[in-house]
């Protein structure tokens, strides 16, 4: 017998991420309760680059329309040498996952938008001026002791079945776990500094990379400006509140330094370090306290991000009985590898971005070879130098064998019978497109707001009620698994009558824009499996449905459960 707990997962930081996470659990319909040793939110200048995947995920926290209010979508960036030089423009135009690859935002207002999101759920609690003081571990829950108010406060104990550490770098939950925290910390300063009423009313972002002072230059919404000076070894921090030592900075940047209405400023650090495990059974870690990254590619908020929407569903599948716990270690296989590719890019980019004269002018002169090659400036301009997520083990199903657990990235033509797929790139462990489609209850939506925020089997052409067996429909229901058929838009009205009486429900997506017809005409397969992040867990010819099938269930630590009724 279980017993009894307060919530089922308990999350240390009110954070972006400890946010996110509360509200996927909540549309999860799981308890959750946050806890932030601040008495409110962080109000002074953080992240403002938000990229598609993270628009994805909180589109499927149904908060597009809160958020977006507070964004720049398609935000440019150009790197400059210290001539105002153009090296290299980052301009990706290309919208797979269904949003603009870059935005602009301004965080403190998108996380008070992740707070309120929470009001949605009778089953969240949020609860400022709470600090984690203390942890044990029970067999079947955690007991975290509490102080209100403080350090010094009164210590309560809150009772959870799993615990999320999302406390920063200086992490409570990262140090009781007593894991390694790998990497560097550089001793480079910025000096970040957020001015209202933009006084150059420009959109988009420059990166400076100026010998005589490296610095960032960043329209943001609502008519701020940000920009970051990186200070030498012998200026303290307390010149940030120098308003002559402001004006000197910003002298040549602007008309009338010391006429600005400066809103924050504040000196940062960059650091690129990795926990070296994110679980320690019923304890887990996520964003900064799972990593720190420095802020060139503006991945640190999005990294995060990630962290919540890959933990939220295995959460919920083990809370709800679906998984087994061994479910949460592909957390930390999935997560880890990536978080590690974007540090290393990102303290790449400080170094370009840092170099002194004589590697500046070799930058330069390489960066104007290159802008000539067409091949490498569209390597550059769209973005395709960022390592995009790609999970070859955990919950995926390798393509050619059908075998649970790890999955190669490639398609061997041996093993599946079709020769004239041009691309066979495994599509196994990267995220699914999502372009417009149209079903019988939604016009014109996005793919992801017509399939459901749950795991989905997705067949081109096919019912994909009829190419599983009863058994396996049966854990088909269990598990809430939809079903879904995409056709040309031409054939969709038929489709649905002839797909109508399906022994499980089958959703009918008419394919708008082609885009998913092109998708699986150019790969040997005609079945995906959707993982609730929109990943693809497992893709195969129809008639390997069934197998495939089962092999995802075994990936994802499956407990087999006797059908209702």
């Amino acid at each position: 017998m279980q017993s009894a707990v307060d919530t089922d997962v308990l999350i240390v930081g009110a954070g972006p991420v400890g946010l996110m996470l509360a509200n996927l659990l909540g549309l999860y319909g799981r308890r959750v309760t946050v806890i932030e040793a601040r008495a409110e939110l962080i109000d002074y200048p953080r992240g403002v680059g938000m990229d598609d995947e993270s628009f994805r995920t909180i589109q499927t926290a149904q908060l597009v329309e809160q958020v977006a209010q507070h964004t720049v979508p398609h935000h440019i960036v150009r790197l400059v040498n210290g001539k105002g030089q153009v090296l290299m423009v980052n301009d990706p135009a290309t919208d797979e996952f269904g949003w603009p690859r870059k935005h602009g935002f301004v965080q403190p207002l998108v996380d008070r938008e992740l707070l309120a999101g929470l009001r949605r759920y009778p089953s969240a609690d949020v609860r400022f001026s709470h600090e984690l003081v203390g942890l044990h571990e029970e067999p079947d829950h955690v007991r975290a002791d509490v102080s209100l108010g403080g350090p010094e406060g009164s210590v309560s104990q809150i009772r959870a079945r799993y615990l999320v550490g999302c406390e920063g770098g200086r992490s409570f939950t990262r140090r009781w776990m007593d894991v390694g925290f790998e990497g560097v910390s550089p001793s480079t300063r910025w000096l970040v500094i957020d001015v209202d009423n933009d006084p150059l009313g420009t959109p988009n972002v420059y990166l400076g990379a100026d010998p005589r002072r490296p610095y960032v230059s960043i329209g943001l919404p609502h008519g701020i400006r940000r920009w970051e000076f990186m200070l030498f070894d012998d200026e303290p921090a307390e010149l940030a509140e120098d308003r002559t030592f402001l004006a000197k900075l910003l002298t040549g940047h602007v008309p009338d330094p010391h006429a600005l209405e400066v809103i924050g400023q504040r000196v940062f650090s960059h650091h690129g370090r990795i926990a070296t495990r994110f679980r320690k059974n019923r304890v887990l870690l996520a964003g900064d306290a799972a990593h720190l990254m420095p802020v060139w590619l503006g991945q640190g908020w999005n990294s995060g991000i990630r962290d919540a929407t890959n933990l939220a569903w295995k959460l919920a599948s083990v809370l709800r009985g679906l998984c087994d716990d061994a479910l949460l270690d592909t957390y930390d296989l999935e997560r880890r590898e990536h978080a590690k590719a974007m540090i290393d890019l990102n303290m790449t980019a400080g170094s370009i971005m840092k170099a002194d004269r004589r590697l500046a002018t070799v930058r330069d002169t390489v960066a104007g070879a290159l802008s000539l090659v067409p091949a490498m400036k569209s390597y550059l301009t769209d973005m395709r130098f960022k390592p995009m997520p790609r999970y070859r083990r955990g919950v995926v199903v390798d393509p050619s064998r059908q075998t649970a657990g790890s999955a190669a990235d490639t398609i061997r033509p041996r093993l599946v019978p079709v020769v004239d797929a041009p691309d066979r790139t495994s599509p196994v462990g990267l995220q699914f497109i999502q372009p417009r489609v149209r079903t019988a209850a939604a016009g014109d939506a996005l793919f992801d707001d017509v399939i459901g925020n749950w795991w989905a089997i997705v067949a081109w052409g096919n019912d994909p009620s009829r190419l599983l067996t009863p058994d396996d429909l049966d854990r088909v229901r269990d598990l809430g698994i939809g079903l879904v058929c995409v056709v040309p838009e031409q054939q969709r009205q038929w489709a649905e009558r002839a797909y109508g009486g399906a022994a499980v429900p089958v959703t009918v997506v008419g394919d708008l824009q082609g885009r998913i017809k092109r998708w699986f005409d150019e790969r040997p397969l005609g079945v995906v499996f959707l993982r609730p992040d929109r990943f693809v867990a497992a893709a195969c010819l129809a008639q390997q449905t069934s197998a495939t099938l089962r092999a995802v269930l075994q990936a994802m630590s499956y407990v087999k459960r006797e059908p209702k009724g």
